[in-house]
């Protein structure tokens, strides 16, 4: 039986006590209703703080939090995914979150 393969980890604990983490898998078959072949959750936030969540799960598919706002999300490629929540991370601390 085929399993999902991690392809990207990275977690980076921040001075203000923030923490970034990103992990993708490249998975047998998609997350249902996704049509390409990745699961992954980059998260960035402090303890018991949402500041941004990219992630997809079986049922909702590609979808973002931006604090309390869920949107869909096109995804492309793993690494247009992770330039588009570095983005959005940095727009989150600018804004102080």
């Amino acid at each position: 039986m085929p399993t999902a393969e991690l392809i990207y980890e990275d977690k980076q604990l921040l001075e203000d006590g923030s923490i970034i983490q990103m992990r993708i898998w490249r998975v047998p078959s998609p997350v249902s209703p996704a049509t390409h072949t990745f699961k992954y959750s980059l998260f960035y936030g402090r303890p018991g703080q949402l500041g941004v969540l990219f992630d997809n799960e079986r049922g909702k598919g590609d979808h973002c939090h931006i604090g309390e706002v869920e949107s869909a999300y096109r995804f492309e490629t793993p690494e247009k995914l992770i330039d588009d929540f570095k983005t959005a991370v940095r727009a989150a601390r600018k804004e102080g979150r």
